[in-house]
């Protein structure tokens, strides 16, 4: 039975409808350009252990919060600090996490544990996919550390290289979006402070290169040295 011309019309005229709703759907999925966050929870992670997690507040240790960054890096800057400093790391760093999950790890280890008196928030990366939840979580932070506590975050630089050209540039507004809420915060905070990573990478062209792999994860050894050694003058400055 072959469809009269009405059948075809109304055919037509649905798939219009959908083709649009899809359109309009995929863009109130990517307000800033950057796409959309993936399936985190099912990347690589590294979480120490409850009796790791007690030596260290037991021993003026530090408690880190860090995405993909840190899941590479943070067995390289608990070595570091160990032997400039004697004092351990616990850390809780999961691949692809965006901030407001792994503040709730923190919360969850400062119920069950209580917390040492530094605290390291290695995160913000993957906050470019939806940058302005990004300074309540930072608020939401530095309220279960309180006052007696230092707080310090690194800030992002991201540009992932193997996207387009319209991708990248949203990825570095979006990423300059996520540290200039964290400057905000550090005015309204003290006892916060700032990795400067964004601006470590800034002050030479072929540190980009040099010391990140893609435009988001640091190179090894080059930008993994150079990232943990800025993390660390914060953690030992007095």
């Amino acid at each position: 039975m072959r469809p009269n011309r009405r059948h075809v019309l109304m055919a037509g005229a649905v798939a219009a409808v959908s083709t649009v709703a899809a359109a309009e759907s995929a863009t109130a999925a990517d307000l800033y350009g950057s796409g959309q966050l993936g399936d985190w929870t099912i990347l690589s992670r590294a979480i120490s252990t409850e009796a790791t997690v007690k030596y260290v507040r037991d021993n003026d240790g530090v408690y880190m919060f860090g995405d993909s960054i840190s899941v590479q890096d943070g067995k390289a800057l608990a070595s570091q600090l160990i032997s400039r400093t004697g004092k351990s790391i616990a850390v809780h760093n999961w691949s692809g996490r965006p901030t407001a999950p792994a503040v709730d790890a923190l919360q969850s280890w400062a119920i069950k544990y209580g917390l040492p008196r530094r605290i390291l928030m290695a995160t913000g990366t993957n906050d470019i996919f939806n940058p302005p939840v990004f300074a309540a979580q930072v608020d939401r932070t530095m309220k279960i550390a309180g006052s007696g506590r230092t707080v310090v975050w690194v800030n992002v630089q991201i540009a992932r290289v193997a996207k387009s050209a319209a991708i990248q540039l949203a990825d570095q507004r979006n990423g300059a979006w996520i540290n200039s809420q964290l400057s905000d915060a550090q005015k309204k905070y003290p006892n916060l402070r700032i990795v400067r990573w964004a601006e470590s990478l800034a002050a030479k062209p072929s540190n980009l290169t040099t010391y990140l792999r893609e435009g988001v994860h640091t190179s090894v050894p080059a930008g993994q040295t150079a990232r943990n050694d800025l993390i660390l003058q914060a953690l030992i400055a007095p």
